[in-house]
């Protein structure tokens, strides 16, 4: 549990360091998030937490905290955490997509505040990234269907 602990202090350092940060900047929160911000940074939260979790390329991210188990299919793997205590709590941490997610959205979110361009132009790349994974799965799965 001291494990899990650590981890949520880390987070909420880093969220509360920002915020104390932000505030000294002398930046003002806005009083909402433009929807179409919403929308495009939801995505791409998704998609960056796949991406730790599960894509191949980051294996080597995953590596000190994290043991190959299976290949389960195009471009992703199946890792177990490894280790004891911070270790395995990290590791537990990097492979879950759900877990990462809140990380994830949390940085972009601080990213759009500060630097709101190139948040949308990085957003935006991993949303059509997203999106073209969509249209692999539905291509894959008529290929599929018509092979049949």
């Amino acid at each position: 549990m001291r494990s899990y602990a650590a981890l949520m202090g880390t987070f909420a350092a880093l969220a509360g360091g920002f915020g104390v940060w932000f505030r000294r900047s002398g930046r003002e929160l806005p009083d909402s998030i433009d929807a179409s911000d919403f929308a495009l940074l939801t995505v791409a939260s998704h998609k960056i937490a796949r991406l730790v979790a599960k894509d191949r390329v980051a294996s080597p991210v995953r590596a000190p905290f994290t043991r190959f188990e299976h290949d389960p299919g195009p471009g992703e793997v199946t890792e177990a955490a490894r280790g004891r205590g911070l270790r395995r709590a990290v590791g537990e941490l990097l492979l879950c997509p759900y877990c990462l997610g809140m990380w994830s959205s949390a940085g972009l979110t601080a990213m759009l505040l500060v630097f709101p361009r190139f948040t949308r132009w990085f957003a935006a790349t991993l949303s059509i990234y997203f999106g073209t994974e969509l249209l692999q799965i539905g291509y894959k799965k008529a290929e599929d269907l018509v092979g049949d």
